[in-house]
């Protein structure tokens, strides 16, 4: 066996899970893999998460000109290869009665995880298997407004591990919207993108976020839609939305998480039921001001989508999973209508005349 598989060995034996039948399944778009332990009539998760996969994460107190020289992890504050992370915001979200997986054993130098199994009723297969459209997105945004109206501590401590959640701030936010001009516009389209260009972008951008400052933050964990949630019939209230992949979240404005629902990258949300949705998350949060909370989803989708449209190039070039380049046309489509907003006029201005050929892409 390789160095890693014994180190996989002697964790699961520790675990008293060596003898399980371990079987792989799909992964996401990190570097960690995942696999399905049988064990008689039970099962369990191992989450490999190898440390030093990936470029080191943000300390709590660095300057964007800091987070900028250890990379773009840091620069976005994404967790990278700290498993501290995922570790910590499961304990607190469990303990909270969220459905996160529970954590049966940790080893997170080592970077191995063995995970409470929670089924593969993913909300993006339960729906076309039969399972009610309008009931699963109601309990996922039920889980969002509860997840905002509870409080989250700053600093985490758990599995000996230390994690803090930091603030999605402006430079977080700013360089993702960056990889639109990376990799769309420069790889994707062809055309070079100037100095000038990019300090217009950064500009206007920085002009519209703002309107983040309307609400008071909440916990957003940051890749929330329907290949993210599972579907949980058996619990109650929002413990039936099954929360995997939020080793991300950062504190921001709550509708950071309710755009990344309504505007699937990978699935058409009828437009009935997302304002409908809209409309129950406003009240489940208790969240008065309509208008103000339309220009920050507004903000907040075209922000995200711009980074979407960025990753699913990079995906497709540089690691080889053109699959994603599919995607492109309905991310286009949730784009160009977040910078309809009154809002994001000087940015929609940018756009079109850095990247005009996305109105033709949005009608594929």
């Amino acid at each position: 066996m390789s160095d890693r598989e014994n180190e996989i060995s002697g964790f699961l034996k520790a675990a008293g899970w060596d003898t399980a039948r371990q079987q792989a399944f799909p992964g996401d778009a990190s570097t960690r893999s995942y696999r399905r332990l049988y064990l008689g009539d039970e099962t369990a998760v191992l989450m490999n998460a190898p440390a030093q996969a990936e470029a080191p994460a943000c300390p709590p107190d660095a300057t964007p000109e800091e987070r900028a020289a250890l990379g773009y992890n840091a620069l976005a504050r994404l967790a990278g290869p700290n498993l501290a992370a995922f570790a910590g915001l499961t304990e607190e979200l469990t303990a909270r009665g969220f459905s996160a997986p529970r954590i049966l054993s940790a080893d997170l130098p080592g970077g191995l995880l063995l995970l409470e199994d929670l089924g593969d009723d993913l909300f993006a297969r339960a729906i076309p298997a039969g399972a009610d459209e309008g009931e699963l997105y109601r309990h996922g945004v039920e889980a969002l407004a509860a997840i905002y109206r509870s409080s989250f501590p700053s600093e985490l401590h758990h599995h000996g591990g230390e994690w803090h959640i930091l603030d999605y701030d402006g430079p977080a936010l700013l360089a993702e919207t960056e990889l639109f001009l990376d990799w769309y516009v420069e790889k994707h389209l062809g055309r070079a993108v100037s100095s000038a260009d990019r300090q217009s972008w950064r500009h206007v951008w920085s002009a519209v976020f703002p309107a983040l400052g309307t609400e008071a933050t909440g916990l957003a964990l940051r890749d929330y839609h329907a290949e993210n949630l599972l579907w949980l019939p058996t619990r109650t209230g929002p413990a039936r939305a099954g929360l995997i992949d939020y080793q991300d979240a950062l504190f921001v404005h709550p509708a950071y998480d309710l755009v990344s629902l309504l505007e699937d990258a990978r699935r058409d949300v009828p437009p009935d039921l997302a304002a409908d949705m809209k409309a129950h998350f406003l009240r489940a949060s208790h969240i008065s001001d309509a208008d103000a909370f339309d220009a920050a989803y507004a903000v907040l989708g075209a922000q995200r989508n711009a980074k979407i449209l960025g990753i699913f190039v990079r995906l497709a070039l540089r690691d080889g999973k053109p699959k994603y380049l599919d995607l492109l046309p309905r991310v286009a489509r949730h784009f160009l209508t977040d910078i309809s907003h009154p809002a994001l006029s000087d940015v929609r201005a940018l756009i079109h005349a850095l990247a005009p050929e996305l109105k033709e892409m949005a009608s594929g």
